[in-house]
């Protein structure tokens, strides 16, 4: 019988790989994209306030400007939406055109557009900001391609019995994005506030803001290319991804190739055996096949993404709750312009520090030991409690004297998201789909996640509001309520704690085995059976 995927002795060598330098160099080349891709989403949430101060300060009103609400979701949300499309395009690309090359597009978008976000000049508030969405819309459509893209190629050359923790060490380096962004801005504030020196906005209206201020934004966003641009060379370099020349480019004696100076051993080209299994598990996307055998696992993976993210990215509006009510932050009037940003950027850096990056090496660290089904339920399951945690007693937690359980107890919740399923949702569609369709289901899942990010991060910043319409932001509705939305977001959990369940375990299995690759070329030789068209149909 004919043995494709799994018989290939260049994908056996993959599988059974002793980790070496290439692993570990891979990590870096595909992690520097993920901590490039925090940074850029991340630090514009700790520039907004410096904005609304720059561009929309009434020097008559006793409270510097903020961003006009319809602004603020546009400037914060707009990456976001990019981001989307980015997923869906450039995986349904890196199927089709391979990871390398697709890979390469990405980051030079993420690299002109970080730049082009920071010279985002204008003659008008409205005009600086229109521009501003427009490249930062683009930004995070480059942004959107490194997901399917990071994850499918870690896999695909990962070993079956570490490769969890190397597609989780990928992905943990956003955690790194994200602490660099809190410090570079925290750096750069400091900088500029020592050489221009302003009083606070109470103390003089006109002052507060000094001219420099609006350079300081500039920098920090433009700073996001550096890490990018480093890597170009190095992602140019590394080989195909050998599954993907073999089983999808079909170029058996090229993987073999690209593997044995990657391996540094020889490997046997067998493309007369890839040629024999050639019709094999050929189904597309939309066929009734894929609906039978990955159909429910396309939904686990899309839905708990998105449930995951409704949470994850809703948490952020909290900080600032956390932030004022524990003193890190005091009352806008009360600093100047650049002792603001400095505030919050130190703030973030510290709940990053204690919380975020400390979840990401959890999941690298025990992914292989107890399995990603485990790890996803577990982490759904304690932010749910957390959540719950915070809302039941919410009154007690924002009583005088009581701050420090509730900053624990939302520390928590970050720690089990990425000791969850803010690591788990990425790993696994990388690992559980057929190799021509990977990186097009793994955008479909990452595209799935950040609608509920946009839900996240939008709806919520409206739902959040006090009910009583004279409390809310200025330029907000009444909403139901920071205690409301913990406990819309615990059940989001919890629903996701239900839908993982659709999701297999892919721990210490090949990739030919989780996809079926591998049964359906030994099962079904060529001529076995007609093949029907819903099967041959491609994406």
């Amino acid at each position: 019988m004919a043995r494709g995927g799994d018989g290939l002795q260049v994908l056996s060598a993959l599988d059974a790989a002793k980790t070496q330098w290439y692993h570990f160099t891979a990590i870096i080349v595909a992690g520097m994209g993920f901590f490039t891709d925090a940074y850029d989403l991340f630090c514009i949430s700790l520039v907004t306030k410096l904005l609304g101060r720059i561009y929309y300060t009434d020097t008559s009103k006793d409270s510097p400007g903020s961003l006009p609400p319809n602004v603020a979701a546009a400037v914060n949300g707009v990456a976001f939406c990019g981001t989307l499309a980015g997923q869906l395009f450039f995986g349904w690309l890196g199927d089709k055109l391979g990871r390398k090359s697709v890979y390469g597009m990405t980051l030079m978008v993420m690299v002109i557009c970080s730049v082009a976000s920071g010279l985002s000049f204008g003659h008008t508030p409205t005009g600086v900001m229109a521009t501003l969405c427009f490249f930062r819309f683009w930004l995070g459509f480059g942004i959107g391609g490194d997901y399917p893209l990071s994850a499918t190629i870690m896999s695909e050359y990962a070993n079956k019995r570490t490769r969890g923790a190397f597609i989780a060490a990928v992905f943990a380096m956003q955690g790194f994005g994200i602490l660099a962004g809190g410090i570079v801005t925290l750096v750069i504030s400091a900088a500029f506030r020592a050489a221009y020196p302003s009083p606070a906005y109470r103390d003089d209206h006109f002052t507060s803001t000094v001219p420099q201020a609006d350079i300081v934004w500039r920098v920090i966003v433009m700073l996001g290319a550096a890490p990018a641009l480093l890597t170009y060379y190095w992602r140019m370099k590394m080989p195909e991804t050998a599954r993907y020349t073999a089983l999808v480019a079909k170029n058996a004696k090229q993987a073999a190739a690209d593997m044995s100076k990657v391996l540094h051993t020889e490997i046997v080209d067998e493309q007369e055996k890839l040629d024999a299994a050639e019709g094999a598990n050929s189904f597309g996307l939309f066929s009734r096949e894929f609906a039978r055998r990955h159909g429910l696992h396309l939904v686990g993976t899309a839905t708990t993404w998105f449930l995951l993210d409704i949470a994850f990215y809703s948490q952020n509006l909290f900080q600032k709750d956390i932030f004022t009510s524990i003193n890190w932050i005091p009352k806008a009037n009360t600093m100047s312009a650049l002792e603001e940003v400095y505030r919050i950027s130190r703030a973030q850096t510290l709940i990053a520090l204690c919380g975020t990056v400390p979840g990401y090496w959890f999941t690298v660290a025990l992914i292989d030991v107890v399995g990603r089904f485990a790890i996803q339920l577990l982490g759904f399951f304690m932010m749910t409690v957390f959540m719950l945690g915070l809302a039941i007693p919410y009154h007690h937690w924002t009583t005088p004297g009581n701050h420090i359980g509730f900053v624990v107890m939302y520390a928590f919740t970050f720690f089990f998201a990425n000791f969850g399923p803010n690591s788990t949702t990425f790993i696994v569609p990388a690992e559980i789909f057929p190799a021509r369709l990977r990186s097009t289901c793994h955008g479909i899942s990452a595209a799935s996640g950040k609608a509920g990010a946009i839900i996240g991060a939008f709806g919520f910043l409206y739902a959040a509001q006090n009910q009583d319409r004279s409390k809310t932001d200025a330029g907000y509705p009444a909403g139901i309520g920071v205690r409301n939305s913990l406990f819309v977001l615990a059940a989001s959990n919890m629903l996701g704690f239900v839908l993982t369940f659709l999701v297999p375990e892919s721990k210490g299995k090949s990739l030919e085995e989780m996809s079926g690759e591998a049964e359906d070329s030994e099962e079904e030789p060529v001529g076995a059976r007609a093949v029907r068209p819903s099967e041959t149909q491609m994406v």
